[in-house]
Order: structure tokens, then sequence, then C-alpha cells
């Protein structure tokens, strides 16, 4: 049991510092996470570390994680989750409006796929505002 929360902890730190804090925020953090989930297995995939840990063991940690981040940023107000949200859009390569339509198309699929689904009604809720929001008021050239 003690060198499961051992391996537990040692997956998360090195998740945390090496993959999830050189993001900029929330959704790029959210985005990432979402993004090593396979659609077809549910299970999370990341190569790295399953090369270190198991795969079974960061399947569990990163799918944990992705809840945890997922529900923090459904904590920070809507001004917060907007800057968020418009910095994350920002650093994507491609014309800002372009971004905003992608961030439309496949942002809803960054709830983790356990959440209640009064969380994924109120994500999808704040994140259809604050795609219209950011997309109406584009910034000036980057």
């Amino acid at each position: 049991m003690l060198e499961h929360l051992q391996i537990h902890r040692q997956i998360l730190c090195d998740l945390t510092a090496n993959y999830l804090d050189p993001l900029g925020g929330a959704f790029d953090r959210l985005a990432y996470l979402a993004g090593l989930r396979d659609a077809s297995s549910g299970l999370y995939i990341h190569n790295r570390l399953a090369a270190v840990y198991g795969a079974e063991p960061v399947n569990r940690v990163v799918a944990k994680c992705h809840e945890e981040v997922f529900e923090r940023l459904l904590e920070m107000p809507l001004s917060s989750q907007e800057a968020g949200l418009r910095g994350y859009v920002t650093s994507l390569p491609g014309s800002y409006l372009e971004n905003v339509e992608q961030c439309r198309r496949v942002a809803a699929t960054w709830a983790p796929p356990n959440s209640p689904s009064y969380l994924t009604e109120l994500y999808s809720s704040n994140l259809a505002a604050l795609l219209d929001l950011i997309g109406q008021n584009t910034p000036m050239a980057r």
C-alpha cells in the first residue's frame, strides 16, 4: 500500500513538474490532459511516464489529475476563465478567430468522462458564453 502511494506521488510530481507547470494556464492544462485520453479505449496514455511507472498507474493518476484541473477551472471566477481561455486561444498557431472556432469544435471533449453531469453542463455553458465573448472581442494583432 505504501509503495502504491509513493508511486502515485512520484507520477503526480513528474506529471506536474515536467508537463503541467510549464503550460500557461488552466485551459492549457485541461486541453493537454484531455489530449492524453485515447478515444477508443478511454485510457489516458503518456508513453514517457508509462515507460517509467507503468501504463495502469499512469492512467489512474492522469485521470484523477484531469478531474482535479477540470474542477479547479470551474471554481475560478468567469473573468479568470475568460482571461485563461483568451490566453490559450492566443497561444495557438493560426489566426485568433480560427482558433476560437477550433476551440468551439473540440473544447467540449476536454471535460473528464466521469465528471458529474451538472459540472459538465456548467462547463459547457460557461465555455459557450466565453467563446462567444472572446470571439466578439478579438485582440489586436499579435
